[in-house]
């Protein structure tokens, strides 16, 4: 009987199906899933840093009274309700009152358009003015701006007066969390911008603040990011006055 050979055996074996695919293509997949996970990795760990970055931010500018000689003081806008101020605009215009007597500076100027007819055509700028007179303010010592909709185009206004009327020195009045925000939009407006937070009303609860920060970290970041998404921009621009 014929033995086959070894070579004759190796010969007749079955080939391996070429359907198996090599050892470095298998490994595709699994490389590709882990530069995935490394780059999200990298964006949540900047993410972080950035949200950190801004909430220090915000907590050091709403606690320093950086109120000082200016040309101006100008009062950024809250809520009115059929002609009058809401408690937080109250606050904010006693506070600017309170510095206008202390001669920080001879004008202050009040932000903010209204909702149109169906608030009987009121602004808070007009309101705000109005309250001032009603405290002592001369009318030749106000600016009321009564177009603006939003913080950045408070800004904007602000600016665009400070311009007419020969100001580059502003102290903003605000809540203690909004002015970091405002700060940067003024001085991306090429102003002088120094932060005076109105007093607290009251007590404001965890749950309240983290509302308020979280509002102005987002507002803040689509600002940077020139994100101008029509309903984010109103749910970030919401009048909630907390």
């Amino acid at each position: 009987m014929i033995v086959p050979s070894a070579n004759m055996r190796q010969t007749l074996r079955k080939p391996r199906s070429s359907s198996r695919k090599p050892y470095r293509y298998r490994q595709g997949p699994r490389r590709f899933g882990r530069v995935v996970k490394r780059t999200l990795g990298i964006l949540v760990l900047i993410a972080l840093l950035w949200f950190g970055w801004v909430y220090h931010e915000i907590q050091s500018v709403a606690k320093n009274n950086q109120a000082q000689p200016a040309d101006a003081i100008a009062v950024f806008g809250a809520a009115e309700y059929a002609g009058h101020p809401s408690p937080v605009l109250h606050a904010r215009l006693d506070h600017a009152v309170t510095l206008y007597r202390e001669q920080i500076a001879p004008v202050i100027v009040t932000l903010g358009g209204g909702a149109g007819a169906e608030d009987g055509n009121n602004t808070e700028g007009a309101v705000g003015r109005d309250y001032l007179l009603a405290n002592g303010v001369p009318y030749d010592h106000i600016i009321a701006e009564t177009e603006s909709v939003d913080t950045e185009q408070q800004a904007q206004r602000l600016a665009a007066i400070a311009a007419e009327n020969h100001m580059h020195r502003i102290v903003v009045v605000s809540d203690g969390t909004h002015l970091f925000r405002i700060r940067e939009l003024c001085r991306a407006q090429g102003l002088d911008a120094y932060p005076s937070p109105r007093p607290t009303l009251g007590h404001i609860s965890t749950w309240d603040m983290d509302q308020r920060i979280l509002h102005e970290i987002l507002s803040y970041t689509a600002w940077r990011l020139h994100l101008h998404v029509s309903w984010l921009h109103e749910w970030l621009e919401g009048k909630a006055d907390l």
